[in-house]
């Protein structure tokens, strides 16, 4: 019987340990440090903020994975021999493996700053760095956050529930300009200052000062500005945690190196989730994806060809959602901050400020590529649909109350929306409108 070790218990190694249960009979154990148990990463911060107890973010029964024949081992993972096929824990014992799958995810990024490594200093990722943060947050009456990121805008909401003010320092002219077109970022940055976030553009760290206990009181920032705090957030992305594999013959650059199969060049080791890097990534696509989407997809995938089936990763038209404070944030296929040459953005925003429509087509022959929402919710399945069927811009117009999906007492826009598209394209679309009974079973 084969024997699947996993390195990580976050959501790419979760998944892939279920589905080869489900699959097989083989044996099957999950390693790692952070937790006994497996818990959602996305909602650590609604335990910060008391909307929910830890226990309430994992999604199985403790007594599931016994009941499931999934062993569970609370270790860190030190040494890698791929020739032996055995892992070296730091407890000091040894776990042999005939298949290794390594999910290990991220860790925030640190850049060398001075004073990175003050007391009151820490990025957000794992349930130690949220226990870390309820700890150092205690008693503080100012936090400086760096970086305009997700995890970023996560931990201010975090801070502000607890009336903690605030000061964002991001690089960009608007807030998270690197992917959100302007009118999206600009949207961002008004509710972020609408928020009595002190927002910062176009700053960036340069050091962090230590008070007499080791403690950071101050961030000085690019332009020689000091601004005090107790309590500094380092939310300028992160990188895959994989330095336990220096002395392993698994080859990695950024991450662990995998093809379309998430197979490293060690057979029998294969690679997923926040931590491994496409040596060919997807058309369209970036080589590291970050996203717990695609580490659950990776998982499913990862499982099929363990069982036999050897299975390529395609995860289809790029999706992801977040939330800014109030505002939801969806996008499917493709939507670049800039357009590119080949690209006609479509964009409505209500006059309130608070959503928008964007609607990417090619300008060759009108097909639409992607969408991004704010503030206003459309299915996936209907934009992904119209997306793989090649709709035009439209087609897509002309149906938008299909995709719309809103609660039941939300305003409506679509109206709105395919107004202002006639007004600028100089056409008369009108809007199918599909009927109660259609929308609530479709």
């Amino acid at each position: 019987m084969k024997k699947i070790v996993i390195i990580g218990n976050g959501i790419s190694g979760i998944t892939a340990a279920r589905n080869i249960r489900k699959l097989s009979d083989y044996e099957i154990t999950v390693i790692s440090a952070e937790t006994d148990h497996f818990f959602s990463r996305t909602a650590i911060m609604y335990v910060y903020m008391g909307h929910m107890k830890y226990e309430n973010i994992k999604p199985y029964e403790d007594w599931f994975w016994k009941k499931n024949k999934i062993d569970l081992v609370r270790d860190f993972v030190e040494e890698v021999d791929t020739s032996g096929k055995v892992l070296n824990l730091r407890s000091g014992t040894n776990i042999q493996y005939d298949v290794l799958i390594i999910a290990c995810g991220a860790k925030s990024n640190m850049f060398g700053w001075p004073g990175q490594d003050l007391e009151g200093v820490q990025g957000l990722y794992s349930y130690q760095d949220l226990q870390l943060m309820e700890k150092q947050t205690q008693g503080i009456t100012k936090a400086v956050i760096v970086g305009g990121g997700l995890i970023g805008i996560e931990m201010a909401e975090m801070l502000c529930s607890r009336n903690i003010p605030v000061t964002l320092l991001i690089r960009e002219k608007e807030f998270w300009d690197l992917i959100l077109p302007l009118e999206e970022a600009a949207m961002v940055s008004r509710h972020v200052l609408e928020h009595h976030i002190d927002l910062r553009k176009e700053t960036q760290l340069k050091k962090i000062l230590p008070d007499d206990r080791g403690r950071a009181r101050a961030v000085v920032t690019d332009n020689g500005e000091e601004i005090s705090c107790q309590f500094v957030g380092l939310t300028v992305g992160v990188s895959p945690k994989i330095d336990f594999l220096e002395k392993s013959e698994i080859e990695t650059e950024r991450g662990v190196l995998v093809n379309q199969f998430l197979e490293t060049n060690i057979p029998e080791v294969y690679a997923l989730g926040d931590c491994a890097q496409f040596k060919e990534p997807i058309p369209g696509r970036r080589p590291i994806e970050q996203v717990w989407y695609t580490g659950r997809m990776q998982g499913e995938t990862i499982a099929h060809t363990i069982c036999g089936k050897q299975t390529a990763y395609q995860p289809g038209n790029w999706f992801n959602s977040a939330k800014f404070f109030d505002i939801e944030y969806q996008v499917y296929g493709q939507v670049h901050n800039i357009p590119t040459d080949d690209e006609e953005h479509f964009y409505w925003e209500h006059p309130e400020g608070k959503k928008s429509i964007r609607i990417v087509y090619r300008v060759s022959d009108e097909v639409v590529i992607g969408f991004n929402l704010m503030g206003i919710r459309y299915r996936h399945e209907v934009c992904d649909r119209w997306i793989n069927e090649g709709r035009t811009v439209d087609h897509v117009i002309q149906h938008l109350d299909e995709a719309n999906f809103d609660p039941e007492f939300f305003p409506r826009h679509e109206e709105e929306i395919v107004t202002h598209y006639n007004q600028t394209y100089g056409k008369n679309i009108k809007l199918t409108k599909k009927s109660l009974l259609t929308t609530l079973f479709s």
